[in-house]
């Protein structure tokens, strides 16, 4: 299969989802709730049709798996993973850090993945073998060798009050031994920031795979290492990651290991 065709055709589709994107930013009327704190708007599932409807119009047998609408059977071999809107919360609230999360997967592998800030014009992109890039130029992790010297962001799940205990345990332990720690409500930017060397390690928990399917690939792409928080081989599936420059791997797994049970 030609995957540099696959990543034209979806970022065509990216960016006509970040239209209706645009054009609903600072205008929404209504604001639903999947959860407590999980949002949905009509900018999210305006933005899904028409990204489904582009990708669709080329490749009308691959499946497709979307936040808000779900799985799409077709091809089992060949399925796009799109989150339409990853960072509902900061858009709801006008704050421009959110972004269009696009994924293909051949047999079950992400080969290519594309990650648009739409206010910022910030395009990442990669495709298994061949590198990441921003805009067209190719992006690299950070060489920061510690975490003492090292900025991290990381994310709160929506079912948070659960496991409230283990998140703020990790969040300290990595605020205490680094130079920050920053929230910014997407990760799929956090990935695609730590592939251009932003960001030196980003850690979640419970997220879709949706959410990271792209800026995974991107991160890894741009030399990050990807596991669990036990150092386990990293798949979209997982409900931890964790992905570094490399040289604080070792550092941020000791971090994020709870020694007593909480």
């Amino acid at each position: 299969m030609d995957l540099e065709f696959v990543k034209r055709i979806g970022i065509a589709a990216a960016y006509k989802g970040a239209g209706v994107l645009r054009s609903f930013f600072g205008k929404i009327s209504e604001i639903g709730k999947k959860g407590a704190f999980d949002l949905v708007t009509e900018a999210d599932t305006g933005s899904e049709k028409l990204i489904i409807e582009t990708i669709q119009k080329v490749f009308p047998d691959h499946s497709i798996l979307a936040e808000e609408s779900g799985l799409q059977q077709g091809d089992s071999g060949c399925q796009w993973i799109i989150d339409p809107l990853d960072g509902t919360t900061n858009y709801a609230h006008q704050l421009g850090l959110f972004s269009i999360s696009i994924a293909f997967c051949l047999n079950e592998d992400t080969v290519v993945g594309i990650v648009l800030n739409p206010l910022t014009g910030e395009l990442f992109t990669a495709v298994s073998g061949k590198g990441a890039e921003l805009n067209g130029r190719t992006i690299h992790v950070s060489n920061t060798k510690t975490v003492a010297d090292s900025l991290l962001v990381t994310g709160f799940p929506y079912d948070r009050q659960i496991m409230l205990d283990a998140l703020i345990t990790r969040f300290s332990n990595c605020l205490r031994a680094s130079q920050g720690v920053r929230r910014l409500g997407s990760a799929a930017l956090d990935l695609c920031f730590v592939a251009c060397g932003r960001f030196d390690g980003h850690w979640e928990q419970n997220l879709k795979p949706w959410d990271i399917a792209a800026g995974a690939l991107i991160a890894k792409e741009a030399g990050a290492t990807i596991t669990d928080f036990s150092n386990r081989p990293f798949t979209i599936d997982k409900k931890e990651i964790l992905a570094t420059n490399d040289k604080i791997h070792a550092e941020m797994l000791s971090l994020l290991a709870l020694k007593d049970k909480i």
